[in-house]
């Protein structure tokens, strides 16, 4: 398990910062420091990302305090970051870590380098009239969802670990305070390159795209016009990023510009949900009343900031004809469509146990990922489980042990299109089934049970129904008989369901 809250011995701090985001993009941030904290106390540790950065013999004790802002790591030097963003559709020319500090970055064991940042750390000059302060159940949810992200194989940032302050944050009512530091790629968005623009700074505007290549995507380098390459494979990052949420019914819930990763990861977990019927039109988050980030939504949105981002390099990509410059970034965005397409028609033709030619995926399958939607649509489904009961079935075993129930009959004018195309390849029913499996989630963060998880942690300071999700989260494609309630979906009395901006 990723959960780890016994004593370590070991080194202070083993592994040595950089700081080449401060060291290069001077005026992007603002040095700060975090706020002390009373009584920090190591909540979740998650070794193996620890061990992943070296980090795997720091003292316990002495975590607690680095981890928290109490007491700063060895060669930290911590700055908040400065942004801009589209938040629902408006623009705000200065954002920013308000309550979040980056401490440096880390090398891993293989030399990849790494953000360490710190959530909930304090009031920093971007917070806006907030606290600066977070709560626990909010970090534990953006521990948990980051790990089943990770476990499910989509690009994303990971807590390192969640530390208990000792102190209570105020909200509707007082709640357990916490710290979660957390590791990315980078903490480089849409909204950076946004609070330089609006600026008309265009020389720190070149040294951010520029540190972003080097930082990112170094093979641009060598292209003829590296800024253009640059929106392309953003974009097509963000294309297949897109298409791996849709395939596991992942709902971000606030897709804004400053939400954007410009490494195309799963960044800043708010009011995310898994959806557990299908139905395009799905939100969870309270504060999404038109439904703007809703599960349909996010391959349009993800086009609409990528044209905020194309519209910061414009003097990049030529600075002595804007017109061209622009002809140039919209016949690069005018690819999204097709290159999210691509993407999601492979994977979701994959979830059928369906293989895409030489010449990628064919029409008959891409009818066949279709009419499967609508028909689960129309028949409210589960989304996760019905890609395993179709596994099941090919099997041909009864396999209700698992949860698993038998396809219904209203199924069999599809199911009989569908087993025809796949027995035409010529495989084995049962090897169809297995690589199915091998793609298709049984347990995914249920809402309901992450729910439940999170308020015996915060509420009760019992943390077994957390661990025992995030055991069954770690191999979400193995079904396991004893497992049946991580499966099943939301109870019928349970909601209707709906997400905050807590994190």
């Amino acid at each position: 398990m990723s959960l780890f809250v016994m004593p370590v011995a070991g080194l202070p701090w083993p592994v040595p910062f950089e700081h080449s985001f401060a060291e290069r993009l001077p005026g992007c941030y603002q040095p700060w420091q975090p706020a002390p904290v009373p009584a920090p106390r190591l909540v979740l540790f998650n070794r193996a990302l620890a061990e992943q950065l070296g980090l795997g013999d720091v003292a316990t004790p002495l975590l607690a305090e680095f981890l928290s802002g109490r007491q700063l790591p060895p060669g930290a030097r911590p700055i908040a970051l400065a942004y801009a963003g589209h938040q629902f559709g408006h623009f705000n020319p200065q954002l920013g870590d308000g309550r979040a500090l980056l401490l440096g970055e880390i090398r891993d064991t293989s030399g990849r380098l790494w953000d360490l940042h710190l959530k909930g750390s304090g009031a920093t000059p971007f917070a806006r009239g907030g606290d600066g302060k977070a709560a626990l159940g909010p970090m534990l949810r953006e521990y948990l969802m980051g790990e089943a992200m990770t476990a499910l194989g989509i690009p994303s940032t990971r807590a390192l670990a969640v530390v208990a302050t000792g102190e209570a944050v105020q909200r509707e009512r007082p709640l357990p305070g916490a710290v979660l530091s957390r590791v990315a790629s980078s903490h480089i968005r849409v909204g950076t390159f946004q609070f330089l623009a609006i600026r008309d700074d265009l020389a720190k505007l070149r040294d951010l795209a520029d540190y972003t290549i080097q930082r990112h995507y170094p093979q641009l380098r060598a292209e003829a016009n590296p800024y253009l390459a640059l929106l392309r494979r953003v974009l097509e990052g963000q294309a297949e990023l897109i298409a791996r949420w849709q395939a596991v019914g992942f709902i971000h819930g606030v897709m804004n510009t400053d939400n954007m990763s410009i490494a195309a990861e799963t960044i800043d977990y708010g009011p995310c949900a898994f959806m557990d019927r299908y139905d395009p039109a799905t939100v969870f988050s309270s504060i999404d009343h038109g439904g703007r980030y809703a599960y349909g939504e996010q391959p349009r949105i993800a086009q609409w900031n990528l044209v905020r981002l194309a519209e910061c390099l414009v003097p990049l990509v030529d600075d002595t004809d804007e017109e061209h410059a622009i002809a140039l970034l919209t016949e690069e965005l005018n690819r999204f469509p097709d290159v999210f397409a691509r993407h999601w028609q492979r994977i979701f033709a994959a979830k059928l146990g369906l293989r895409p030619s030489s010449a990628g995926v064919d029409e008959v399958t891409v009818s066949l990922i279709h009419r499967f939607l609508e028909l689960l649509q129309k028949e409210a489904e589960d989304f996760t489980l019905a890609f395993r009961r179709l596994a099941s079935h090919l099997r041909g075993t009864d396999e209700r042990d698992l949860g698993l129930e038998p396809i219904p009959a209203t199924w069999d004018p599809w199911l009989q299109d569908w087993q025809r195309h796949i027995d035409a390849t010529g495989e084995d029913r049962r090897r169809v089934a297995a690589r199915m499996d091998a793609c298709n989630p049984i347990y995914i963060p249920r809402n309901h049970l992450v729910e439940e998880a999170l308020a015996a942690a915060q509420f009760a300071g019992d943390l077994g129904l957390l661990q025992a999700l995030l055991a069954r989260l770690e191999d979400p494609y193995t079904a396991r008989a004893d497992s049946i309630r991580y499966s099943q979906p939301m109870p019928t009395d349970w909601g209707p369901y709906r997400t905050f901006c807590g994190t």
